[in-house]
């Protein structure tokens, strides 16, 4: 059977970001990542995590070379487009950044209205989700009578909601207990599995170790790719 052909998501050539003169968070980056691929994102807190994420999306553009993702160059989008450049990905962020106005079940069912589809099916499918990360019973309550973890549980479903074809996940479960994160893991797994790329930053190492994916890895400037067979011996050289 032919093996199926790689679709590049994204690609960085050579880039390096740096916020001002003398703080350089990333030089001479080269990667490439494709659809269906499920990676963790880890190193140090303040290494560069959600900065790497911010290049991805857009919200900075880097300061040399060059970032293509969806195989544009990210520096000749104009900011009219960032809309529906942005809705082909799920955004995660670890303060979930809910509409507080809007109930938990219209916050999710918002990540299909803007793509088209009617609030009657929206909503069914946001209800569907809710349940399934356990938040059935809240669908209908505003985001600030939430607890932390609720809130984050709600960010989730609206992020994955349209499967997305590439998934950004900045610390998804920081607020989240560590059981809850695992029933939370399926819905990304599942998204890989048709397709989408999924990049999940954690700090959570237990979380690495139960589920066998390949991690990037962030230190001095440089990512190091590696597969989780490789975890052991990389794990032991950083300690």
């Amino acid at each position: 059977m032919a093996q199926r052909k790689k679709i590049n998501l994204v690609r960085f050539d050579q880039v390096g970001l740096c916020y001002d003169q003398n703080r350089w968070i990333f030089h001479n980056l080269n990667f490439s990542l494709n659809a269906g691929e499920f990676y963790f994102l880890t190193g140090a807190s303040g290494v560069g995590k959600s900065s790497l994420l911010r290049l991805i999306y857009r919200d900075v553009k880097p300061t040399q070379g060059i970032v293509r993702v969806f195989g544009r160059n990210v520096d000749t989008i104009r900011t009219k487009e960032l809309p529906p450049f942005r809705q082909r990905m799920g955004l995660v962020f670890q303060n979930g950044r809910l509409l507080d106005n809007l109930s938990a079940i219209d916050n999710v069912a918002l990540g299909l209205r803007v793509i088209g589809e009617n609030w009657k099916a929206a909503r069914k499918r946001a209800a569907e989700l809710l349940d399934w990360v356990g938040l059935g019973d809240h669908m209908n309550n505003l985001p600030p009578t939430l607890s932390d973890g609720q809130r984050q549980r709600t960010a989730i479903a609206r992020a994955v909601i349209a499967r997305p074809l590439m998934l950004l996940a900045d610390e998804p479960c920081g607020n989240v207990d560590e059981d809850t994160a695992y029933k939370i893991m399926p819905l990304f797994e599942e998204l890989s599995r048709k397709g989408t790329l999924v990049i999940y930053a954690t700090h959570n190492r237990r979380l690495l170790s139960h589920f066998n994916y390949p991690e990037l890895y962030i230190e001095g400037g440089q990512l190091i790719i590696s597969d989780s067979y490789e975890r052991e011996s990389l794990n032991t050289k950083r300690g």
